[in-house]
């Protein structure tokens, strides 16, 4: 079994600062003998606007931040997935919201950008988000091989969209890796429901990793990092501030509940197609 760890952090605008405080938790994360690291969306900077994170876009495999991650993987031999990095867009105005995998070696082996934008108002307390004014959205799933089994990745927003999964299902995913940075009204709310029912109806690992706490910009993000079993367990969670959540990963655990309880199987693919 291999023992995985989420990140929960409440980043600022000052990337250096962020960045030694992800591999102070790495760090911890580590010695209590976490293989697989997954950090929060946005970990690098939370700006005080929306535009702040175009003006720290890399370019793909180049830049301060891809380096920290490559060499922070490779000193503490663990994988890492950094989510979410801004990376360069199709013009100057965009990035692409970018969750990056390393490997042990410091590799960099996949990368995922996030595909559903986050343009919401939320009534209740007054807040407007458009991330599409900032970000370009992806366009493709993806499901990686990896030690802690088939993971498939995704990013905060996309966790409200269940067909995105059951397509990682298709492709063999055991475990989801879900950075976020929910707000703390959709995170009271909904967060918990949705990720362990992403669990539930895909009979897989989901690890959470997500801001949390009071940002120096004035957003509050709602933070209960967690992982969660594929019976919708929750085996560890933090509900606010800095730290990680921690618990191992059993892939025949996965096996051994898709057999007693073949729901994936029972499926009736071509009943739900447009007639």
């Amino acid at each position: 079994m291999k023992r995985v760890a989420a990140i929960q952090m409440a980043s600022g605008p000052n990337v250096s600062a962020n960045l030694t405080e992800a591999e102070r938790l790495i760090s911890r994360a580590a010695a209590a003998g976490a293989e697989l690291m997954v950090l929060p969306e946005n970990f690098p900077m939370m700006g005080m606007n929306e535009q702040d994170k175009v003006g720290i876009r890399e370019a793909d495999g180049q830049g301060s931040i891809q380096q920290f991650l490559a060499e922070t993987a490779l000193r503490h031999q663990v994988w890492i997935v950094a989510g979410t990095v801004p990376l360069m867009a199709g013009d100057a105005q965009h990035v692409r919201a970018a969750c990056l995998v390393y490997n042990e070696r410091g590799e960099q082996v996949a990368r995922y950008d996030k595909i559903h934008l986050f343009d919401v108002v939320l009534e209740e307390t007054g807040e407007t988000y458009t991330e599409s004014a900032t970000i370009e959205p992806g366009d493709s799933i993806k499901v990686i091989d990896s030690p802690f089994g088939r993971m498939g990745l995704a990013v905060c927003y996309d966790l409200r969209f269940p067909e995105m999964f059951r397509r990682m299902v298709d492709d063999g995913v055991e475990l989801i890796v879900l950075p976020a940075a929910f707000t703390a009204l959709t995170g009271k709310a909904h967060w918990e429901a949705l990720l362990r029912a992403r669990a539930i109806e895909n009979l897989c690992y989901v690890v959470a990793a997500a801001q949390g706490g009071f940002h120096v910009n004035g957003r509050e993000t709602h933070g209960d990092s967690m992982i969660v079993d594929p019976w919708g367990v929750v085996l560890d969670r933090l509900p606010r501030g800095s730290g990680f959540v921690i618990a191992e990963l059993d892939l025949d655990k996965v096996a051994s509940t898709r057999r007693s309880f073949p729901a994936l199987d029972h499926r009736r693919i071509p009943c739900y197609l447009p007639k």
